[in-house]
């Protein structure tokens, strides 16, 4: 039998649902926990409750502490899963993945209905994630979300839709691979990893998303406030509106990194155009164009290459 860790670190999978109110909230006894031994017939499984909290509590701090703590008992297992909050979940499984240097599986899930709601979707994803991590073939392929049957990367995965269960989805390239009973199929390979030493959390990067008619205050503020790197989610393959480029060029001047990505859901950022605030001109000023990322990940992305302090490496980090 393979020896997997199962870590809890709370969200809707590690909740319960108030049967008069209608209220999802932790409950006294963690239902992940209680019901974990019906897995041992799969996995020989250790639980670890590292935390119980909703997922927009989760930081980057916590998500540090989590990933030394997958580093430093790795080789006690042959797989690690970790039971987390939806709405955050992308983040945290994409943090993983630049900062843990380990060939054993690491798989996420969670859940979009609570233990006690009728078509719960907790076990079953759980369910799924044990079949995935003690897998010969999920050895080398990184950080791995599992839910709905379906296999994606840490990279490219994000929640599309507020309260489906087929809410996570990679747009553009689609999953890696599929659960059908309690088989693993994978088609699909991921070419490129990554790993950044992070031993603290020090910089401190922000991401701001552009509309029609923007002016330049968002930008501003930036510059004010001393952040450390910036991501902006532009327009189509990478454009911006004109009036937000005087605090822009300010913090280019100061050597602030910034990286763009497109707020579109699909595709990816190209210097196409050739006007003022236009991918190719912005691509000239000294804008990082990232391919293939949302805006989230390349926050993390560029925090984690910042707070690794090798700086030097930005531009070619962010090309697919």
């Amino acid at each position: 039998m393979k020896k997997l860790l199962l870590i809890n670190t709370g969200g809707t999978i590690a909740m319960s649902e108030d049967q008069t109110s209608g209220k999802v909230s932790p409950s006294s006894e963690n239902p992940i926990i209680t019901q974990s031994s019906f897995f041992n017939q799969f996995a020989d499984i250790t639980v670890e409750d590292l935390m119980n909290i909703p997922s927009p509590h989760m930081n980057e701090e916590l998500m540090l502490n989590l990933s030394n703590y997958i580093q430093s008992i790795s080789d006690q297992y042959d797989g690690i899963v970790v039971t987390h909050g939806t709405d955050t979940l992308e983040e945290t499984a994409y943090f993983l993945e630049l900062t843990l240097d380990i060939p054993i599986p690491v798989v996420l899930t969670g859940a979009m209905r609570s233990s006690n709601e009728i078509g719960s979707d907790g076990l079953a994803n759980l369910r799924s994630s044990i079949f995935v991590a003690r897998d010969e073939k999920s050895h080398g392929k990184g950080v791995l979300v599992v839910m709905n049957e379906e296999i994606h990367t840490a990279t490219y995965v994000t929640k599309t839709h507020t309260t489906n269960v087929a809410t996570f989805q990679t747009p553009t390239f689609g999953p890696i691979g599929l659960i059908s009973k309690n088989q693993v199929i994978y088609f699909q390979e991921s070419l490129h990893r990554e790993y950044y030493k992070v031993n603290s959390i020090s910089k401190k990067v922000v991401l701001i998303k552009t509309y029609a008619s923007m002016g330049p205050e968002l930008f501003q503020t930036v510059l004010d406030n001393n952040f450390d790197g910036l991501v902006i989610e532009g327009l189509g393959a990478g454009n911006i509106p004109p009036e937000t480029l005087p605090p822009i060029q300010q913090l280019l001047e100061k050597n602030i990194p910034i990286v763009m990505v497109s707020r579109a859901f699909n595709g990816v950022t190209e210097d196409v155009y050739d006007y003022v605030g236009g991918g190719k001109q912005l691509k000239q000023m000294g804008i990082i164009f990232a391919q293939g990322l949302s805006g989230v990940k390349a926050r993390l992305k560029l925090s984690a290459i910042l707070n690794a302090e090798i700086e030097g490496e930005i531009a070619s980090a962010f090309h697919l």
